[in-house]
């Protein structure tokens, strides 16, 4: 069983009691948390017209060097809520019409969301739930939502260890990454949507571009043609612009140029792949990234 006791949640299995101390990702066992609104810059899919209910989680198991959330991902920016105010967070994103509850870098409160979740269908919430993650999960705690999540949302950001340690600190990224998104096929399977397009379950894989990476995206398409069926849907990134730490790394201290993405695109292409989302240029700026200023805490 998964615990803040022992906490072995994630690949960096640091053994502690989060009751008494932290860890890795530097957060206690409550729940912290910078921001809950109606997000409209998902996939559409997820969006839609009314918005994603989105839950911004502190705190983060992986130390990305170019992350546009480090206020709330390396600083820790939030505010500590109790399971009732969290349920009671989703069920008003519910009323105001969200399509879904989106679940923001939940990972490191995994054994607290999996309460929460079940508290918070038994007092009404009906909507689909979004587990929006990094991809760094253990395959023991992951399977410890099953039935509870509706739709996946990973980012499968590395494929070569060097890359993954480099930006991120994240060791055997893609042996962990891998091994989760494959378990969270296994739990929602082919995504299915509704009349109106919106998702109601299923898997959606989300890779961000890295500049001058072109050959790791690769490696990943490659990866997910031949381990899951053609019908999966791939959203492929090309919104990274440098942010945190990135200045220190002149290599990805840059956008991704347009050629870069149009070779991601052709590549997608030719080796079979068929379902997913492109970004338009534009993407790749500050004003979609939100002001984490407790909106709905």
């Amino acid at each position: 069983m998964t615990t803040f006791e022992k906490c072995n949640i994630c690949p960096h299995n640091c053994n502690i009691n989060r009751k008494l101390s932290k860890g890795f990702c530097q957060m206690s066992d409550k729940i912290k948390l910078a921001k809950a609104y109606l997000h409209k810059w998902e996939e559409p899919c997820i969006s839609g017209n009314n918005g994603s209910g989105t839950v911004f989680f502190s705190g983060c198991n992986l130390k990305c060097v170019f992350c546009q959330n480090f206020k709330i991902s390396q600083e820790n920016f939030g505010k500590e809520v109790t399971s009732e105010e969290l349920s009671e967070i989703f069920l008003n994103l519910q009323k105001k019409g969200a399509h879904n509850i989106n679940l923001v870098s939940p990972t490191i409160y995994l054994p607290a969301i999996k309460n929460n979740i079940i508290i918070s269908k038994n007092s009404g919430l009906t909507i689909p739930i979004v587990y929006n993650s990094n991809a760094y999960e253990n395959v023991s705690a992951l399977r410890a939502l099953s039935g509870l999540i509706d739709i996946y949302l990973p980012d499968l950001k590395y494929f070569e260890d060097a890359v993954s340690i480099k930006y991120s600190k994240a060791p055997g990224y893609f042996k962990y990454a891998s091994k989760a998104v494959l378990e969270m096929f296994r739990q929602v399977g082919i995504p299915r949507f509704d009349e109106k397009g919106i998702l109601k379950r299923g898997l959606i894989i989300r890779h961000l571009i890295l500049p001058g990476k072109i050959d790791e995206t690769k490696k990943i398409l490659k990866w997910i043609k031949e381990n899951l069926p053609e019908e999966i849907y791939i959203s492929l990134m090309g919104q990274y612009t440098p942010y945190y730490k990135a200045c220190d790394f002149p290599e990805i201290n840059k956008k991704i140029s347009h050629n870069e993405y149009e070779d991601v695109i052709n590549y997608f292409f030719d080796i079979g792949l068929k379902n997913g989302y492109v970004q338009e240029a534009n993407c790749a700026s500050d004003k979609f990234i939100p002001d984490f200023d407790l909106e709905g805490i």
